[in-house]
C-alpha cells in the first residue's frame, strides 16, 4: 500500500476529484481512481468523498494506493462445486475462506482463478481481474453465487442486481433473541476510523434494507433466515451487529465472546462467521421468462454446530422441544 497526499492548487481547483487524480497520479485509469473513491481509500480533509466533488484551493487530498496485483488473473486447478452451467451462466457453491477476485494480498487462489481453469471464456465486462463476476461473497461467507459466461448476460446480470430483482436469502446465527419479521433500514458506508470495515454511522452511506425472514430461539443465539435486495459490503454483518445482535464468529463486528453458557460452546469451534449464502433466485439473462431458483445446504462445518447446540436446547427444555425450534 503506497500513502499519497497531494494539496489542490488554483490550477486544478474546480475540477472533480477523480479528473483531479487521473492527472496528478500516473498510471491509474479514471475507473481505477473512481473505484478507490468509493472503497474509501481517498478522503479531503480527512473525510470520504465522491469522484465528482469539485475541488478547492487548499484542499488536502489523501490516498491509498493498493500494492499492484497481477494484470490478469491465471487460470488455476481448483476444485468448485458448480450447481448449474449453460451458455450464458455458471452457478457455483463458493466455500468460505476463498476470495471472490484477485486483489492485494490475493492475487491467486480466487474463484475467478478456478473459474478460468473451468471455463473457456469469461465475460471481460467485470474488467480483467473480474471476469464475469456481478456480485460477491466476503472471504468468510459460503454459498450460491453467479458468474456471468458472456457479455450479454454480465449485462443482464447485472442489471437485475442493481434493480433487486435479485432474490438472495442467507442463514445466520446470531448472539441473542431475534425476533422474525425484524426490518433493518439502515444505510451503510465506509467506516470512517477503520476503512477496513462498513459502518451504519458514516459520513457517505449508501440505503441498505435486512429482512428476517424466521427466526429461531436456541437459548442464547438465534438461527435467522435473511432476505436482502441491497448487497452493500457486509450488510448483513453490519446491520445484526448495530441493532445488537452479531453474528456469530464474526471478528470484524463484535461477533466473538469467550464467556458463555456450557450449552453454547460449540460455536467455539467456529473459524469464520456464520453466515452463509442459502439461496439465490433471478431471472434468465438470455431467456425471458424463465426464472431460476438454486440452494446450498449448509456445509459442514456450521451444520455440526448448529445440531450441537440444538440438541442442547431440546436438553435444556424441560418440555423436551424448545418452544421455537421445529426440528
Amino acid at each position: 500500500m503506497t500513502h499519497l497526499e497531494l494539496t489542490i492548487d488554483a490550477e486544478h481547483a474546480g475540477q472533480r476529484l477523480d479528473h483531479v487524480l487521473v492527472a496528478q497520479v500516473p498510471g491509474h485509469s479514471r475507473s481505477q481512481i473512481q473505484r478507490l473513491i468509493k472503497d474509501g481509500q481517498v478522503l479531503v480533509g480527512g473525510r470520504a468523498s465522491k469522484p465528482n466533488y469539485p475541488t478547492r484551493v487548499g484542499d488536502v487530498v489523501a490516498l491509498d494506493v493498493p500494492d499492484p496485483v497481477p494484470a490478469a488473473p491465471q487460470a488455476e486447478d481448483i476444485p468448485i462445486e458448480v450447481l448449474f452451467e449453460d451458455p450464458d451462466i455458471i452457478v457455483v457453491n463458493k466455500p468460505a475462506g476463498m476470495v471472490v477476485h484477485p486483489a492485494p494480498g490475493h492475487a491467486d487462489g480466487t474463484l475467478v482463478n478456478a473459474l478460468l481453469h473451468h471455463v473457456d471464456d469469461l465475460s471481460g465486462v467485470g474488467g480483467e481481474l473480474r471476469p464475469g463476476i456481478v456480485h460477491r461473497l466476503d472471504r468468510g461467507t459460503s454459498g450460491v453465487m453467479v458468474v456471468a459466461k458472456n457479455d450479454i448476460a454480465h449485462r443482464e446480470m447485472s442489471r437485475q442486481f442493481h434493480d433487486r430483482e435479485v432474490e438472495k436469502e442467507y442463514v445466520a446465527l446470531v448472539w441473542g433473541l431475534v425476533q422474525q419479521g425484524k426490518r433493518i433500514d439502515a444505510a451503510i458506508g465506509r467506516d470512517p476510523n477503520d476503512r477496513q470495515k462498513m459502518s451504519n454511522r458514516a459520513r457517505h452511506a449508501r440505503s441498505a434494507v435486512t429482512r428476517v425472514t424466521h427466526a429461531e430461539f436456541l437459548h442464547g443465539v438465534s438461527y435467522l433466515h435473511v432476505a436482502i435486495a441491497t448487497g452493500r459490503t457486509h450488510q448483513i454483518r453490519v446491520h445484526l451487529s448495530a441493532i445488537g445482535h452479531p453474528i456469530v464468529g464474526d471478528t470484524t463486528y463484535g461477533g466473538v465472546r469467550r464467556q458463555m453458557a456450557a450449552h453454547l460452546r460449540p460455536v467455539l469451534r467456529l473459524e469464520r462467521p456464520f453466515l452463509h449464502a442459502r439461496r439465490l433466485a433471478f431471472m434468465h439473462p438470455t431467456e425471458p421468462g424463465r426464472r431460476l431458483e438454486f440452494e446450498a445446504p449448509l456445509p459442514d462445518d456450521l451444520q455440526g454446530v448448529l445440531d450441537d447446540l440444538v440438541a442442547r436446547a431440546i436438553a435444556a427444555d424441560d418440555s423436551g422441544e424448545p418452544s421455537a425450534w421445529k426440528k
